[in-house]
């Protein structure tokens, strides 16, 4: 709300009769911007005196009024720059004017010849102005009156822009001053209003924009923001400084903060992120496990038995009975000692007649029977053909032979008488 009654403040101000300019202030809660530094621009010509810059306070905040030469509304009226003052609860704007004499501007130091009391840049001698050369730019503007006088600043120039409130300047009007502010006081020439008016819509100007340190410092003469005569700012002000910096380090600060917050949070998620997935890992690894217990468990309930298999029957390759030992095997009972066994027996020389017993050397040897080896087998009975061979009768392959009987004498053969 406070923002939107600023523009029709201005309006109102500009529209209103001269006389009563100065009466009105302009309450702003956030202090002004330092003075910023920057050189005086050459004195146009001689009758000019110097008007210093200062903050005004519009619609978009504040921006800088540049310094600049002005004419003054009559010979011998001299200007007292206007100041912001606090006012208890805001800080309150207090236009300069035109005077017989310079009074209270609430000991700010705007430099050249303006060091927050009184003016020391000239004074008017017979009707014409003259210029200390040792706080103006006079060049090579030719101008004869002209004095030499050396300023004591006994101000301490830290640039502030204000008086009163935190920070501002602890200044309390002179008794001259106060009788200046009780003299008859002309405002601002209509030049003056329109260099006011051309720096609140100049962008450039805006402390938001410039940070206290504009390009149109000052002016040769009111309202010219171009050419030779226009002069640029070396830096802001001292406040302006250590506002920066301080606002630096908070930024500084609070990104660092930012940033130290951020890594604790992406080091939290991260941790986070890797708890959660190791235990989704564990849950499946555990889940795994589970199904292929059940799926194992499952298998062995629905696996069948396995049944022993039933003894097979013999077959035709079954391992056959041992067989009886045969004949051919069984060793031949010694044959009995015949007579024709011996040489003698086949002799028919006649032997001496003795009496011969039979031996069974001599002895006919008796018929040997029939062996198996000899023998026919008896055919085998027909079997089944995978049945299992009969068992055969042990053989004789191995028992011993039968002793074979004596053999019976024989008859003695007739001797016959020789011849």
């Amino acid at each position: 709300m406070r923002n939107l009654r600023l523009p029709l403040l201005t309006l109102l101000i500009l529209a209103i009769p001269a006389i009563s300019f100065a009466q009105f202030a302009v309450s702003v809660q956030l202090a002004p911007p330092g003075l910023p530094v920057y050189e005086q621009p050459v004195v146009p010509a001689a009758g000019f005196l110097w008007t210093p810059g200062y903050w005004g306070y519009g619609g978009e905040g504040y921006f800088w009024v540049p310094g600049t030469w002005a004419q003054p509304p009559a010979v011998g009226l001299l200007w007292t720059p206007g100041y912001w003052g606090w006012g208890g609860s805001a800080f309150a704007w207090n236009g300069g004017y035109w005077g017989a004499s310079v009074g209270f501007y609430g000991g700010v130091n705007y430099g050249f010849g303006y060091g927050g009391v009184g003016y020391e840049g000239g004074r008017w001698n017979n009707g014409a102005f003259a210029y200390n050369r040792s706080v103006n730019n006079i060049g090579e503007t030719h101008i004869t009156n002209v004095y030499n006088k050396t300023v004591i600043n006994n101000t301490t120039n830290n640039h502030v822009s204000y008086n009163g409130g935190t920070g501002g300047i602890e200044s309390r009007p002179t008794a001259e001053e106060e009788t200046a502010a009780r003299e008859r006081h002309t405002p601002p020439t209509a030049a003056q209003t329109e260099h006011v008016k051309a720096a609140s819509s100049n962008h450039e100007l805006l402390a938001s924009v410039n940070h206290g340190k504009p390009a149109i410092a000052a002016t040769s003469k009111p309202g010219e923001f171009t050419g030779k005569g226009v002069v640029e700012a070396k830096e802001a002000g001292a406040e302006n400084k250590a506002a920066e910096n301080k606002a630096a380090e908070s930024k500084a600060t609070e990104n660092k903060a930012t940033e130290n917050k951020a890594a604790e949070n992406k080091a939290a998620e991260n941790k986070a992120t890797e708890n959660k997935a190791a235990e989704n890992k564990a849950a499946e690894n555990k889940a795994t496990e589970n199904k292929a217990a059940a799926v194992r468990v499952n298998e062995n309930k629905t696996a069948k038995p396995k049944v022993a298999p039933a003894p097979k029957e013999p077959t035709a390759h079954a391992q056959p009975a041992p067989r009886p030992a045969t004949a051919a095997h069984a060793k031949p009972a010694p044959r009995p000692e015949t007579a024709h066994s011996t040489p003698a027996a086949r002799s028919n020389v006649p032997r001496p007649a003795t009496e011969s017993k039979p031996s069974a050397a001599h002895a006919q040897p008796a018929a040997h029977p029939v062996t198996a080896a000899h023998a026919k087998p008896a055919p085998r009975p027909e079997t089944a053909a995978h049945a299992q061979p009969a068992p055969r009768p042990a053989t004789v392959a191995h028992a011993q032979p039968a002793p074979h009987p004596a053999a019976k004498e024989a008859p003695a053969e007739e001797e016959h008488p020789r011849k």
